[in-house]
Parts: C-alpha cells; sequence; structure tokens
C-alpha cells in the first residue's frame, strides 16, 4: 500500500485523530541508535495529477534514502530525529520528469514525573511528488508545496484519577505554483484542553474543549475561519487487546465572508488485536476540512467511516487492507449556486514480505474514485507497484 495513502488512514484509526502524531518506533529501529535506510521502487499511476479529465498515466520509479537517529538524553528524556530524500522519476510526466522531496523531523520527550510528560514534534517537508492530489484542480496542474507542522501536548495528573492534557498543532502550507499559492496558501492552529477522570481500572471519562483557526495568506476576509469545539466522550481498556473511544458534541464555525455554521462534531475509533502482529482498527468521524476549490466552496463536511486491518499470515508475510468512505457535502458560498453532494472511496491493498529483520519487500495497490456534484471533482486513479526496503 502506498506508504502516504497508508499514514493519512492511519493517523484517523488512532483515538482522536486530529491529535494523532506520536507514532513509535519503527520495529527495525528498535535496539538502534542511528538507523539508515534505502528504499527502490517501481509503480504505475493511472492518473498523476489526480484529473478529472485528460489523465495521464505514467510509470514511477523511485530511490528514497533515510536517516534515523533515536536516544534517550537522559532516563526521563528521549530524543529522535530524521531525514528522508525522496527521488521519483516520472517517465511520462509534461515538462518535468525529476521530482525531488524531501522531509526533516524531530521529536523531544520528556518525563517530569510518573504523571506527568511533555512531548513535542515538529516536522518540515518540501513535497514535489504530493501522493493525496487536490481536487478540482486546473488540468494536469503542478501541486507541489512546503509544509511545517509543530505538535506539542503535555499530560499532568491532577490526582490518582484526574489527569489535564493540554495540546496544539501549528501547520504552515505554502504551494509552489502561483496560482494554488494565492488560493490555498494558509496557516492553521488547533489548541485543545482534556480533563480525563478514571471511573474504572479500564474506563475514563473526558470533557474536551478545541480551538480550531484557519487563516488565509490572500483574500482572508472571504476564507478565514474559526471554531470552538464542546466535546465529551469516554476511552475504554476492556483487555490488553482492545481499545475503544468516543468524543461527541458540537462545533461552532464563525467564517469571514460566508455564513457560520453550528455542526455536530463525532469521534469513534476502536482496535482489536486478535493476534501478536493482526489487528483490526476502524471508527467514524464526522468534521469540516478545507476544500481545493476555495472560490466556490467554504469547506466541505465530510462523514469518514474507515477500516484497517493487518493480518499475519505467516511469520514473516504479512498483509494489509485499508478502506475509506466519505460521503461528504460541499458548503458553497453565497450566489455561487447550491451545495455539491460527493462520495471518496479509497482503497488500499498491500502484501508485506520480511526475511529478515533488514530487509522488506512490499507489493502495493491503492485505488482512489471520487464522485462528484461538481464534475471538476471527479477522480479515478490505480496505482500498483513494488518496493524493496533495506536497513543498514
Amino acid at each position: 500500500m502506498n506508504k502516504y495513502t497508508t499514514a493519512a488512514i492511519l493517523a484517523a484509526c488512532l483515538v482522536g485523530p486530529a491529535w494523532a502524531v506520536y507514532a513509535p518506533v519503527p520495529e527495525e529501529e528498535l535496539g538502534q541508535k542511528f538507523t539508515a535506510k534505502l528504499t527502490a521502487g517501481i509503480f504505475h499511476d493511472s492518473n498523476i495529477f489526480g484529473a478529472s479529465t485528460g489523465a495521464i498515466d505514467s510509470m514511477v520509479y523511485r530511490l528514497s534514502p533515510s536517516f534515523a537517529l533515536n536516544t534517550s538524553l537522559t532516563d526521563q528524556t528521549f530524543f529522535s530525529a530524521s531525514y528522508a530524500l525522496t527521488y521519483d522519476y516520472v517517465e511520462d510526466r509534461p515538462s518535468n520528469t525529476d521530482l525531488i522531496s524531501h522531509a526533516v523531523s524531530a521529536r523531544l520527550a520528556h518525563s517530569f514525573s510518573q504523571r506527568s510528560n511533555i512531548d513535542i514534534t515538529e516536522t518540515f517537508s518540501i513535497v514535489e511528488s504530493p501522493e493525496s492530489l487536490l481536487a478540482g484542480i486546473p488540468l494536469n496542474a503542478d501541486q507541489s508545496f512546503k509544509s511545517n507542522q509543530f505538535d506539542g501536548r503535555y499530560v499532568t495528573g491532577l490526582t490518582e484519577q484526574l489527569s489535564l492534557t493540554l495540546k496544539g498543532r501549528s501547520v504552515i502550507l505554502r504551494y509552489d505554483t502561483p496560482a494554488l499559492a494565492s488560493a490555498l496558501d494558509r496557516n492553521e492552529v488547533l489548541l485543545g484542553a482534556v480533563v480525563d477522570l478514571e471511573v474504572s481500572p479500564i474506563t475514563k471519562i473526558a470533557g474536551e474543549y478545541r480551538f480550531q483557526d484557519v487563516s488565509y495568506e490572500t483574500a482572508g476576509n472571504l476564507k478565514d475561519k474559526q471554531s470552538n469545539f464542546l466535546l465529551g466522550g469516554f476511552d475504554m481498556t476492556p483487555s490488553q487487546q482492545s481499545t475503544f473511544s468516543l468524543r461527541g458534541g458540537m462545533e461552532f464555525r464563525s467564517r469571514d465572508g460566508a455564513p457560520d455554521t453550528d455542526s455536530p462534531y463525532v469521534e469513534v475509533t476502536g482496535r482489536y488485536a486478535y493476534s501478536e502482529k493482526s489487528y483490526l482498527s476502524g471508527g467514524y468521524i464526522l468534521t469540516f476540512e478545507e476544500v481545493s476549490n476555495i472560490a466556490r466552496y467554504t469547506d466541505i463536511q465530510v462523514n469518514r467511516l474507515f477500516l484497517n486491518v493487518e493480518h499475519a499470515l505467516t511469520a514473516k508475510l504479512t498483509g494489509s487492507m485499508m478502506y475509506t468512505v466519505e460521503p461528504s457535502e460541499l458548503k458553497a458560498r453565497p450566489g455561487t449556486g447550491p451545495n455539491a453532494e460527493e462520495t471518496t472511496q479509497r482503497l488500499g491493498l498491500a502484501l508485506t514480505f520480511r526475511p529478515n529483520r533488514q530487509t522488506t519487500i512490499a507489493a502495493q495497490f491503492d485505488v482512489d474514485n471520487t464522485a462528484s456534484d461538481d464534475p471538476a471533482r471527479d477522480l479515478q486513479r490505480t496505482r500498483i507497484g513494488i518496493d524493496i526496503r533495506y536497513t543498514f
């Protein structure tokens, strides 16, 4: 399964998907202070620009070296950093066939006590070959961008049963193409506070407040928006193999240059590990998200259902499947016509073989399909390929 699609869906499958940023150390890096990896792959992409019509297909050849550092600075402080370069040769891409992307990240986690800790992560990316493409963009347009994301989380125990979590996220997004930059360059800030009360050994109830600010670089007086979330719910761990989380409440969204909206907000996620290396996870999210054709729509209200299965076929062979379906409604700006209904489906299949700890061979198949009342947002895209990764 394509690594970017996999990462996006995995983030959605974790408890509290809006905050899913603290990934564990990969298995091949465990016990290693310095790790170097080299990945080589080949795949076919049926729609390299995600166009609704006139799709261009191409073979893509990929080479990606990466480096990681994982170290304990003290008994209470953990630090990690990584860098990855991805070179794609897109055989039939017009104008520029050589695309180079970079990703740099750093994480610092510190435990003040058994009940108090802080965790911060910074990630900077230069993406010339985006795997998640924009809907409704003019035919065969360059969608490369730069982004910076900062995540922070502080947890402290107020009493034996009561804890407080403060968390925040900042995202800066800048597109290379002037037309996309003028329409979509923006800063997003998400802040939150959660109070958890342990009511039993397996159950915590939670109350949560979130604030979101979306500020566009151009024409912000028409596109900016702010949201206040009031949420409640619970987290359950019925066994070592299973977890379940529910958040529900209201989002109060204020838009500049468009009507405000009050809407339900829902997050339901669960995970069940039915054997040592096999698990099932999934859930449902109801939320608002940004759109690519911002001139016609303010945002999109998304109903996202997702399912992820990973099954160990043998000790060295693993199969995985991820599926999402998103019945959504695009909220039209005043005077631009009616709202538009849209459904996006994504399917990813992968077969991964690990003959030893250093070597991973993966065959991947991804399908994206969007059917929209706005024909410019329709999408059909299939990717199939194989890659080999070696860890030094």
